[in-house]
């Protein structure tokens, strides 16, 4: 964060709360997207799964899963899991972000972030009920309890469930976020889609997501 923080506004004359549409897709629509098509690509993905499962467990890691404390819907903490990249297994107030270079990060964990392929145990995140497929993306707790006193409309993040991807990352509003105004702007976008969910906008986040995925370099 940069040494002399300073509230940021998400958006301009936006309310201090907002809420989802009231629509049958938010009510009912998008959990019946999110579980049938988590559920199957669970299946078609089960021989990839199983790949980097191994990969992860050869190159001595010492367990497949890494979990860590997130923010969810309505602010109620949740366990997000992934597949295991780091050495480091940091939650709450140790948390420190990856970088560039990290030595953190393991030779197959490298690959697994570039290719965003260590996010796919979220899937079972959104089956439970704890994720969607798109929403904003959770945060560190630490990371929720550093900025949120100091962007405006923060807390309206929490108001869906988070996503496995989001309109921010399709914007290219992914990676570290060092200073307020770089979280800010992350913020922006997910308070935009909070307060705009539609099945037209959700598809079009899926499959902006795939080319962010093989075209975006900024996740290290």
């Amino acid at each position: 964060m940069d040494g002399a923080p300073k509230r940021h506004e998400t958006l301009a004359g936006a309310p201090a709360r907002i809420a989802p549409p009231e629509t049958f897709y938010v009510r009912r629509g998008k959990r019946v997207l999110d579980v049938a098509l988590s559920a199957l690509l669970v299946i078609a993905l089960a021989p990839i799964l199983l790949v980097i499962a191994a990969a992860i467990r050869m190159g001595g890691g010492s367990s497949i899963l890494f979990t860590q404390t997130r923010y969810g819907l309505g602010g109620e903490t949740f366990r997000v899991y992934k597949f295991r990249t780091m050495t480091a297994s940091e939650d709450g107030a140790a948390f420190r972000q990856a970088v560039q270079n990290d030595r953190r990060v393991t030779r197959v964990g490298a690959l697994l972030r570039r290719t965003s392929l260590d996010e796919l145990p979220q899937l079972i995140n959104v089956i439970n009920g704890t994720m969607s497929l798109i929403g904003p993306r959770p945060h560190p707790t630490a990371l929720d309890e550093a900025f949120g006193p100091l962007i405006d409309g923060y807390e309206n993040r929490f108001s869906v469930r988070p996503g496995v991807t989001g309109l921010a990352q399709i914007r290219g509003l992914r990676g570290p976020t060092e200073t307020v105004a770089v979280m800010a702007e992350r913020v922006a976008s997910d308070v935009e889609y909070a307060s705009s969910v539609t099945l037209a906008q959700d598809l079009r986040i899926l499959l902006a997501t795939l080319r962010v995925v093989f075209g975006d370099r900024r996740a290290f």
